[in-house]
């Protein structure tokens, strides 16, 4: 006698496994990442440049590094690429390497090659750094202005971010001792004025010392307000004032691109999260108990951070293009130290005799800036929930 199936009365009919298949985040990445084949191109171009670059800080560096980029041969200044060199008039530890300039020789016959790979990694150092400063700026303070902007701030916190703010100012101009005195008197002041708050309660808003608790402009009001006097300073010229004042090192030029370039990302953060700070999905949040900053960061950077990439990657290009103006001025990276600003300006007073000292770095920066927008629009669309959904 057979007997039938029964199925649970609470079991849906012909369902065996979920509908949705989990799939952990990367997998979800890789798997969205794979679709956009111009961002592939562009993350391939990428850490293709990565590992010359790479490559390029260890055969140039060193005692006797495998490509010299220091050697002087005036009897082999501006030889075309892929020349070959005059061996009866160099002596052999003169000679380049494979025997040949791959990328031709500059007016002062150093090789093009060699400079070329030292150069990257400088130029590719101080575009990353630059822009990963002003990138983590623009979130914080975008992201605080944006969810915290209609707060308004009492008399003793404004007071506190101005001292922060100008021992900042001083430890950026070189005046470290006195700049990080200041940073060290606003973080004090922080702390006393929140313990002070939290022992005596509402008893610190009356007396003699009221005025501290005085309510005056709004969180979004005192932020936007600096990122308009940022503004209405021409940036590159800030940039020369500041690192004519400080010791020529790549370290002060990274620091200060990246100080002075913040302030387009964080009009965008705002921007977004001015957007979804009164989401469904924020309310829910809030209504469960999470933290403020688990929110930020958690739940609304990630569905802000798509107009950031995309502003990030053309910032890469002007930090590059920043310190090639720099170096053309004589205040960028010190030599012997090649970027290939300094090769692309070194080379503008042979265009004609030597275009290939032009063409060389301009078409290496071309290349690895256009790996980095393709690369950008790949992430916006994986990182961004709302895009994401439509895969």
């Amino acid at each position: 006698m057979m007997t039938e199936k029964v199925e649970h009365p609470l079991k849906p009919a012909g369902v065996e496994k979920p509908l949705a298949p989990r799939e952990s985040r990367r997998k979800e990445f890789w798997r969205l990442l794979r679709r956009n084949r111009l961002a592939l191109l562009g993350l391939f171009i990428f850490i293709l440049f990565f590992f010359i670059a790479l490559a390029g800080l260890f055969l140039t560096s060193g005692t006797k590094p495998v490509f010299d980029p220091a050697i002087v041969r005036l009897e082999e200044k501006l030889r075309p690429p892929l020349s070959s060199p005059t061996l009866e008039i160099l002596g052999s530890d003169r000679v380049p390497r494979f025997g040949l300039y791959l990328l031709g020789t500059d007016e002062l016959g150093r090789d093009v090659f060699s400079r070329m790979i030292q150069g990257a990694w400088v130029s590719l150092t101080v575009g990353f750094v630059a822009v990963g400063i002003a990138v983590l700026i623009g979130i914080l303070l975008g992201g605080i202005s944006g969810y915290y902007g209609q707060n308004l701030m009492r008399a003793n916190q404004v007071f506190s971010a101005a001292v922060l703010l100008l021992g900042g100012g001083l430890v950026v101009a070189g005046i470290h001792v006195a700049g990080i005195a200041l940073l060290a008197a606003g973080v004090a002041l922080l702390v006393f004025f929140r313990s002070w708050e939290k022992r005596a309660g509402k008893r610190a808003e009356a007396g003699w010392a009221r005025f501290l608790w005085m309510r005056t402009v709004s969180v979004d009001t005192l932020i936007m307000r600096f990122v308009d006097i940022m503004l209405c300073f021409p940036s590159f010229f800030l940039i020369l004032t500041v690192v004519a004042l400080l010791p020529p090192s790549i370290y002060n030029i990274m620091i200060v691109i990246g100080l002075t370039s913040w302030m387009g990302a964080t009009r965008f953060v705002r921007a977004e999260f001015l957007s979804l700070r009164d989401q469904d999905f924020v309310t829910a949040a809030r209504a469960l108990g999470v933290g403020d900053w688990r929110i930020i960061f958690r739940h609304m950077v990630p569905n802000a951070i798509a107009p950031v990439l995309v502003s990030a990657t053309i910032g890469i290009a002007s930090a590059i293009l920043t310190e090639s103006a720099l170096s053309f001025l004589g205040l960028g990276v010190p030599p012997p130290h090649a970027t290939w600003g300094n090769i692309l300006s070194d080379g503008k007073n042979y265009i004609f005799d030597a275009p290939w000292l032009t063409f060389v770095p301009g078409i290496a920066i071309l290349i690895v800036v256009l790996s980095f927008n393709l690369f950008g629009e790949g992430l916006r669309d994986v990182l961004n929930p709302k895009l994401r959904e439509r895969s």
